[in-house]
């Protein structure tokens, strides 16, 4: 990332949660727990998949690749955020600074299309049976695959290219618990109109686009659910259908309201709280909505389980 400009900020401070200095301990205390448990959940997945050969199909393997998403945009906001939380006020350098809004966006554009396409797998799994490995065979996966995660190297490289191309001549303070776009740009020493209609742009692509195929994809699996006879399997699908939105709803409204919204739009600890829904509660709920529900995840987890006992008792 060249800095085209001259800037004579060299370091930023996160703020984090500053202005409540009498819940600083019990934050960090949350935060270190939420974190940990969306670690292992996350881990848990990554393992079964990778080791269970009954389970590399399309479904399981997005699974498999929305959880490596999952922990990685976790480990790129939290620790950094928990040291904000422990002292109060820590300093980040403008390279550090810029590499975190990158990875930020990089795996959060990623987890956008990762979403879209596992809508797309579960709509063509339940609505074209018959037609499904035809028409989410290894190669059209390997394509949704490659294509989510170049969709997001694209966006953090262009973001992030230009935001840091701005001049940044102080205040150095961002009122935020991560270096996220809107946060930094509010520092910038220049105009950032043209940027601001990019971003826009952009972000209703990256976004709203998705979402609304993933909308569209759901109400069309609804119906097919609704044309099911037996009670039980209709239960169980609209019970699946609807945490899968629930996940998605939350994260794609806190997302776009993050970076949809009008430079005065919320509050700095309003905003704080959506960046908090989508970085540290979707990939912590994700584990138990996908997977951890999923009985053919947990009888892998079982015969993993059983084999690792085996091979002790050996």
């Amino acid at each position: 990332m060249k800095r085209q400009n001259q800037s004579s900020v060299v370091e930023f401070i996160l703020l984090g949660f500053s202005n409540f200095p009498e819940l600083q301990q019990q934050l960090f205390g949350i935060f270190l727990i939420i974190y940990l448990v969306t670690l292992i959940g996350n881990a848990i997945i990554i393992v079964i998949i990778s080791l269970e050969q009954s389970l590399h199909v399309p479904m399981y393997l997005f699974l498999l690749n929305l959880s490596v998403v999952d922990v990685s945009i976790s480990a790129v906001i939290m620790p950094e955020m928990l040291v904000v939380l422990a002292t109060e006020k820590t300093s980040i350098s403008f390279v550090s600074c810029f590499a975190q809004m990158y990875f930020v966006l990089f795996f959060g554009g990623t987890e956008c299309f990762l979403l879209g396409a596992m809508a797309y797998d579960r709509f063509a799994a339940i609505c074209c049976p018959l037609s499904y490995p035809v028409i989410m065979n290894k190669k059209v996966f390997m394509k949704l695959v490659i294509c989510s995660w170049g969709l997001g190297f694209t966006l953090g490289t262009v973001q992030t290219s230009w935001v840091s191309s701005f001049p940044f001549c102080g205040p150095n303070e961002i009122n935020h618990i991560s270096c996220e776009t809107p946060a930094v740009l509010e520092l910038a020493c220049a105009d950032t109109f043209m940027f601001e209609i990019y971003a826009f742009t952009g972000t209703v692509l990256i976004i709203m686009v998705p979402f609304l195929l993933i909308l569209l994809s759901y109400t069309q699996i609804l119906f097919a659910i609704l044309k099911m006879k037996s009670t039980t399997g209709r239960q169980k699908a609209f019970s699946t259908c609807a945490s899968h939105l629930t996940s998605v709803t939350l994260f794609y409204g806190t997302a776009s309201m993050t970076y949809l919204q009008p430079k005065s739009g919320y509050s700095p600890e309003t905003k704080k709280l959506m960046s908090l829904s989508y970085s540290l509660l979707t990939p912590l709920l994700n584990p138990l909505i996908y997977s951890l529900r999923n009985s053919e995840m947990k009888r892998a987890l079982v015969k993993l389980w059983r084999r690792k006992v085996d091979l002790h008792t050996l």
